[in-house]
């Protein structure tokens, strides 16, 4: 037993190791921080390699999700709180994540972790002050569970046709296991709390001959961070680095310099030069060339 703990404790550090390239951030993490209200769910573009599994077998670049609980004066519920101070030992004034990630199981966490990441903002449309406590109360609920690793295999598993996979490959995603209620995973957890209060996600609308309309939750334990942001019910916030709002045209933005491109950079984005070897190209070939814009700023 003492083996198989060093060999996943070794997997899990491996899993969770940040490549030394890491992109630039694409996000304003001042004006995200300010923007932030408890009960938001806050989307990660992680870059560990969990992520990056994550990420394939979701097909999103949302690898993980979290929900804000603000600062622990935000929390109304005297014995919360203390849960949260008891899980917490940072400053009072510090604003406060609830995650459940491989390595930690679910802990409360700064969001100061997350500075230079790639965030969303996904904010629940009309949800109620005493409603938004109870999602958290749920969240808070949670804590110390482990992180459910077989739950990743299993969704990965539920993308493949049911009938030509060997039953004892099928997943477990709808069935009950001892030991179930003691993981979890990062967007289930989340997804459990918002059912906990009747709020949408993803529902399945059907039409009711009776009422009109009939809502069913989504399984919870199938839910994944872009869930969040394809919904909706959730207002989808964004603050880009460079947010060309302040200016009056996007095309003042600061294409022009003498910057390089770095490593992988150079397969994934294009310097000025090759820009307008590629307007060059565009403004010579024969169709639709008289539409295009002689005065486009990148000239």
């Amino acid at each position: 037993m003492q083996l198989f703990k060093s060999l996943a404790g070794l997997l899990t550090k491996w899993l969770m190791q940040q490549p030394e390239d890491t992109n630039r951030p694409l996000c304003d993490f001042e004006r995200i921080r300010h923007e932030l209200k408890p009960c938001d769910v806050v989307l990660v573009e992680g870059k560990s390699r969990v992520s990056n599994v994550i990420k394939q077998i979701t097909q999103s670049p949302w690898s993980h999700a979290m929900l804000y609980i603000g600062r622990l004066h935000d929390i109304e519920d005297d014995r919360i709180r203390q849960t949260v101070k008891e899980s917490y030992d940072g400053s009072p004034d510090d604003q406060l994540i609830i995650e459940s990630e491989l390595g930690f199981g679910t802990v409360v966490h700064p969001l100061s972790r997350y500075e230079g990441e790639h965030l969303r903002i996904c904010r629940p449309n009309g949800l109620n002050y005493s409603d938004s406590q109870q999602v958290i109360h749920y969240a808070v609920s949670r804590l110390g569970l482990d992180y459910n690793v077989r739950h990743i295999l299993d969704l990965a598993r539920f993308f493949f046709p049911y009938s030509i996979m060997p039953r004892r490959w099928r997943s477990s995603l709808f069935q009950h296991s001892p030991g179930d209620e003691t993981k979890t995973v990062c967007s289930s957890m989340i997804a459990e709390a918002f059912s906990f209060i009747h709020f949408p996600i993803l529902p399945l609308v059907k039409m009711n001959g009776e009422s009109g309309v009939q809502l069913f939750q989504r399984n919870p334990k199938l839910c994944t961070p872009s869930d969040f942001d394809y919904s909706p019910y959730f207002q989808i916030i964004k603050y880009p680095f460079l947010d060309y709002t302040h200016h009056s045209d996007y095309k003042l933005l600061p294409w022009h310099g003498h910057g390089a491109l770095e490593g992988k950079e150079g397969d994934l984005y294009i310097t000025p030069d090759e820009v307008k070897e590629l307007q060059q190209i565009g403004l010579n070939s024969g169709s639709g060339s008289e539409n295009l814009d002689n005065k486009n700023t990148l000239n």
